[in-house]
Formats: C-alpha cells, structure tokens, sequence
C-alpha cells in the first residue's frame, strides 16, 4: 500500500461497506419473514440469521476500522459513524428476535409477528434503496422520499403493536404475554432502528446535496 493509499483511501469503500450491510440486513429480514410465515426447522433458520449478523458485525468492524485509520472521508466521520451503527442495529434487533423466539419455545408465531416481519422486510429494502442515494446524490428528492415512506412503515408498526398489546392483554395466561409482549416490543424496536437509519440518511443529503 503507497503513502498516498494510506492517506486517501479509496472514497468508494464506505459505500460499498454500507450497501453490502444494508443488503445483509434485507436479507435477514426476508429470512425473518419466511421464519414467522412457515415457523417450522426454527433453530436451523435462525442460525441462518445469526451467520448474516455475524457477516453484519464484520462489515461493521471493517467500516470503522476504515475511519480509524482515515484522514480523508467522503462523509464526516461521524456521519459514517453513525450510519454504521444505525444499519448494525437493525441485523441485531432482527437476529435477537428471532432468538426469542426459539428461546422463548414458541410453538407458533401469530398474525402480529407475521405483520410485523413484512414490515421490518420492507422497511430494511427501502432502507437498501435509500442507502444507494449517496454515493453520489443527484436527486436528493429520491432520497427524501425513501425515508419519507420509512416512516410511514414505522408508524404502521405503532399501530400493529398497539393492536398486539391490546389483544395479548385480553388473555390469562401470564406467561404466553410476558413471552409475546417482548417479542412485539423487538420486533416494533426493528423498525424503529429503519427509521434511525433513515433520519442519517436524510441528514446526509441536506448536509451534501
């Protein structure tokens, strides 16, 4: 590696780092879904997810060891910073529900989870989409609109855990809703971590378009 690599790392490779996590994190989130609609081999699909976190954290690790090491940035440092951390957060919020479930020996999922699973899926995948938008951003409308439909997701997700509690809390058997209230809980925490990754998203457009 030369001086001037060292110094002036390749711009594109924060980019890469954060449209290859933000796919990881889609992906999980389609395994999600597919996990809660057939909740049938569960300790087998949910090690599938846990290998994207794992991938998640490597690509994480690898983003800021970039930043350290970087005098020059695309983004402001924090900016990267926390853009890494809001798209991790979302892979871990999707794997450690997913291990509720299996440590919680659910016997099956219900139509919330279902719901909420589509949700955080699509959530991710606009998220993937927006992420896309600055590596070189041209139309920062594109972007607004993106995260503009982020949040409508998320606040779907309000509605479906206020529906969830309310139902759960209509039952008697106290361990069946301290079990389904925290996995409602997680799994709305999902896309509330979309629309954190979101929020940097935008910022970074109004900051450099």
């Amino acid at each position: 590696m030369s001086i001037r690599d060292w110094i002036i790392p390749n711009d594109y490779i924060f980019f890469d780092i954060f449209e290859k996590l933000a796919d990881t994190t889609t992906e999980a989130g389609r395994l999600l879904v597919d996990l809660v609609e057939d909740y049938t081999d569960v300790e087998n699909k949910v090690k599938e997810i846990k290998k994207l976190e794992h991938q998640g954290d490597a690509l994480a690790h690898n983003a800021y060891a970039e930043l350290n090491r970087s005098f020059i940035t695309p983004l402001e440092p924090e900016e990267i910073s926390r853009l890494t951390t809001a798209l991790d957060d979302i892979l871990d919020y999707i794997d450690g529900t997913a291990h509720q479930m299996l440590n919680y020996g659910l016997d099956s999922t219900d139509k919330y989870m279902k719901e909420f699973a589509k949700l955080i899926y699509l959530s991710a995948a606009e998220v993937a989409v927006a992420v896309r938008q600055i590596r070189k951003i041209k139309d920062p409308k594109i972007l607004e609109q993106k995260c503009i439909e982020i949040n409508r997701l998320e606040n779907l997700a309000d509605d479906v855990l206020a529906h969830a509690i309310k139902d759960l809390f209509r039952g008697d058997d106290a361990i069946r809703i301290l079990k389904f209230k925290d996995i409602y809980e997680n799994l709305e925490m999902a896309t509330d971590k979309c629309e954190d990754a979101a929020n940097v998203l935008a910022d970074i457009a109004i900051r450099h378009s």
